[in-house]
């Protein structure tokens, strides 16, 4: 998301960032390209006129112009800026007597089934709630068996189905049920239609009205850009929603929806709904998503996501390894293993900082999504002594390998050439002695950085590859100076 907006925006504060002196002619020529990169990524006119103004008013000002460094101070305004535009990042609220009735409302495709589930798991994962999931559409086929699919494979709480009872029934039982059953929280997914009408309406505002919801959610789907900002505006205007789930964002290269959405409807965004899977659904936090676009990374969301995937066991356990300059082929299997619950390798790119240039590298060579599973199941059709010991990996054995897993002896020697690159490197950090794994790598300077700034790395978990604070010990490839040679999943695609 939003890759189209951070390239344009990037290019426009590079150029203010090189110049030693800003004259208010150079402000508002860069203000002028923002204004142009906002509306191509579909941001509604109303809210570009507003930022325009805006950020032009405070980088013009004499504290600006007069800076050692005015464009690092554009920078900083222009950031600022996003986030106002963004709002507040704000939680689910479940203050509130339980069980708190969520109600779920938007068109249909928009991804409420589905966002309901997610919601559902990240409040039993991340807030230790207990959830009762409830479908109230009648209408849509299979839609009620779709939510107790969804509910039964996660080990969530879901109403069973009376078949011909009506949503407002179906509300009230819900909420009996969470009541008896000791439940924290009643998520109520309402039938969608094709398009907005009164029908539709009119029996959200009574199932609204006999449940008395703490939180009216609208799901919307990011793809639709402004179509999706008019829907949250009808939805507000006659229903009343108190939040906005948006989902789809990884399809959404603009994020036009995203950046107008609170402007325009006064309502918060509350959740992203980033992928497929049903735990890739995300709090919504303002100022990581102004970080991201003008380049700056999230390492924040990085360390949450590498702490949600790799064990504190397995993570020291390989650290102890790697200090001592050990690493063998199950080593990278568990690296292999990590990179792949984490998602996809653009992603993560997009949460560190400076990585910008890498990623646009990543694009080009157009990366086979299925690398990773190939080379974890290179490494599978070794044996055990093979994989502690790679030395005895010769041609008989690069065939028996190739065959037991459907490749090539090419594709073995690849991922072998990869593990001794970093093999290697894992050597010579071992005998960095006293200075640690990371400590001897060099500073990244800052001005390398894309964004401008070096992240505030004061509040990151102690352990942070070369910074002192941050991503577990053990997380694949990233020692100090950023990725190494060889690094797991960045071969072309054939």
């Amino acid at each position: 998301m939003f890759e189209g907006l951070s390239d344009r925006l990037g290019g426009v504060l590079d150029k203010l960032r090189k110049r030693g002196a800003l004259k208010e002619s150079d402000v508002k020529e860069a203000m002028r390209e923002v204004r142009v990169a906002l509306l191509e990524a579909d941001v509604a006119l109303p809210v570009v006129k507003t930022f325009i103004t805006n950020a032009t008013e405070r980088a013009v000002g004499s504290d600006v112009l007069r800076s050692v460094t005015p464009g690092q101070m554009v920078v900083k305004i222009v950031h600022d800026e996003l986030k106002n535009m963004l709002g507040e990042g704000e939680d689910i609220n479940l203050a509130a007597a339980a069980p708190v009735p969520i109600l779920m409302v938007g068109l249909q495709g928009s991804g409420k089934t589905t966002s309901s589930a997610k919601i559902a798991l990240h409040l039993t994962k991340k807030r230790n709630k207990k959830v009762l999931l409830a479908s109230l559409d009648i209408y849509r086929p299979a839609a009620q068996q779709q939510l107790k699919v969804l509910a039964d494979d996660n080990g969530l709480g879901i109403l069973p189905i009376v078949m011909g009872e009506k949503p407002v029934s179906i509300a009230k039982r819900a909420m009996d049920m969470g009541r008896k059953e000791g439940y924290d929280a009643v998520i109520l997914d309402t039938a969608g239609r094709l398009h907005i009408d009164m029908e539709l309406m009119s029996e959200v505002a009574q199932i609204r009205d006999a449940v008395n919801p703490a939180e009216t959610l609208l799901v919307t789907d990011a793809m639709t850009g402004q179509d999706s900002v008019n829907v949250a505006k009808e939805f507000a205007e006659k229903v009343g929603i108190t939040g906005i789930v948006l989902t789809r964002i990884d399809g959404d290269a603009r994020g036009g929806a995203a950046l107008s959405m609170r402007q325009i409807t006064g309502c918060p965004i509350k959740m992203l709904g980033t992928g497929e899977k049903i735990d890739e659904m995300e709090a919504f936090h303002p100022d990581r998503i102004a970080s991201r676009i003008l380049g700056m990374g999230d390492v924040v969301s990085l360390v949450e996501k590498a702490a949600e995937t790799i064990k504190k066991e397995d993570a020291e356990k390989m650290a102890k390894k790697l200090a001592k300059g050990q690493f063998d082929l199950n080593d990278l299997l568990s690296q292999l293993k990590q990179l792949q619950k984490m998602g996809d390798l653009s992603g993560i790119m997009g949460m560190l900082p400076g990585m910008g240039a890498l990623k646009k590298q990543m694009s080009q060579t157009k990366l086979d999504p299925k690398l990773l599973t190939h080379q974890e199941a290179i490494i599978l059709s070794m044996t055990p002594k093979e994989r502690e010991n790679p030395a005895l990996i010769k041609a008989s054995r690069k065939k028996r390998i190739a065959a037991g897993c459907g490749l090539s002896v090419q594709d073995v020697n690849k991922l072998l050439k990869q593990y001794l690159t970093m093999s290697t490197m894992i050597k010579k950090m071992g005998k960095m002695g006293k200075k640690g794994l990371f400590g001897g790598m060099p500073k990244m300077d800052p001005a390398m950085l894309e964004g401008g700034e070096m992240p505030d790395l004061g509040q990151l978990p102690k352990g942070f590859p070369g910074t002192g604070g941050g991503l577990p010990p053990g997380f694949p490839g990233l020692g100090g100076g950023g990725l190494p040679p060889g690094f797991p999943g960045f071969g072309k695609k054939k």
